[in-house]
């Protein structure tokens, strides 16, 4: 029996256009309150969701953006076709017009802040980059590769502004080149898959023993710089931990552990990106939540 596809009414349809799935990136925006050990209070709980939801919104607007731009690229595409624009199942003038909204809305929360500047700057900072990326950069080797490592950069960021958290030079390291270590690792797996030319023009740009290096570079120095903060008790600031960082000093081995696991995987020549390693591999989460708990430990006792 042959199985029929339904096609989505308008309302599923912009919300597909709005890729919810990908909000997950977001929770990056907890990292810095939860470092710095004042998640638990109640105003940095309420900066902290605003941000998560005002970088939701406006990723969605540019995902959006994005689909109005390449809809006729995506219905000659294998699996792009299925977008609700180029299925036809969103007509672009109301999608343009939900994005404008979304767009609006992402700036127009942060006003509820007692100091919104930060936030909004970097929310700025988010879109003109992204733009940039879709109109052209995304074409650009190494370029696109340190744009799509910012948003994670940014999102981060994005958290400690929302509070006014002041972040140590260390932090802003391993978030740094702990995203490109991620987006490197992705080009090299799909560098690695036989239709690799055909989803993404710009890998015909890189050689494999190229994103090799951008991996080991990123990891290295993503290390080194938790390393780093992590026996530098200047940068923890001690009345965070309550002058016990033996946690701290401890959580090195799940960080060092994970991060060859995963250089393996991504240096295996089998597809797996960093995302899907972290996501799905059970070793991997295990060492993450051996990290977050020493961490947790440290900080929140």
């Amino acid at each position: 029996m042959s199985r029929v596809t339904t096609a989505r009414g308008p309302v599923r349809a912009l919300l597909s256009a709005m890729r919810p799935s990908q909000w997950v990136k977001n929770l990056i925006v907890v990292v810095a309150p939860a470092a710095a050990g004042v998640l638990t209070h109640h105003d940095v709980v309420g900066h902290t969701a605003v941000a998560f939801v005002a970088f939701s919104l406006l990723a969605s607007a540019l995902y959006i953006t994005n689909d109005l731009r390449d809809v006729e690229a995506d219905r000659a595409h294998p699996t792009k076709r299925t977008r609700a624009l180029a299925a036809r199942e969103l007509a672009p003038p109301a999608a343009l017009a939900a994005a404008v909204v979304l767009g609006a809305l992402a700036f127009a929360l942060p006003l509820v802040l007692p100091s919104p500047g930060q936030l909004e700057w970097t929310l700025l900072t988010y879109a003109v980059l992204t733009l940039a990326y879709s109109l052209h950069l995304k074409r650009v080797p190494v370029i696109e590769l340190t744009i799509v490592a910012s948003g994670f950069f940014l999102r981060a960021l994005a958290g400690a502004a929302a509070s006014h958290l002041a972040v140590s030079k260390w932090f802003l390291v391993v978030i740094s080149f702990g995203a490109l270590f991620l987006v490197a690792g992705k080009r090299a797996a799909e560098l690695g898959t036989e239709t690799s030319g055909a989803t993404r023009k710009v890998l015909a740009e890189y050689t494999a023993r190229f994103l090799e290096s951008t991996l080991t570079l990123a990891a290295s120095v993503a290390v080194a710089g938790y390393c780093l903060w992590a026996f530098d008790t200047s940068a923890q600031g001690l009345s965070t931990l309550r002058n016990d960082a033996f946690p701290v000093h401890l959580s090195v081995i799940p960080v060092v552990v994970a991060v060859l696991y995963i250089l393996r995987g991504a240096l295996a020549g089998q597809g797996e990106t960093p995302e899907h390693l972290i996501l799905h591999n059970r070793v991997v989460q295990a060492l993450g939540l051996a990290w977050a708990l020493l961490l947790a430990w440290a900080v929140y006792r």
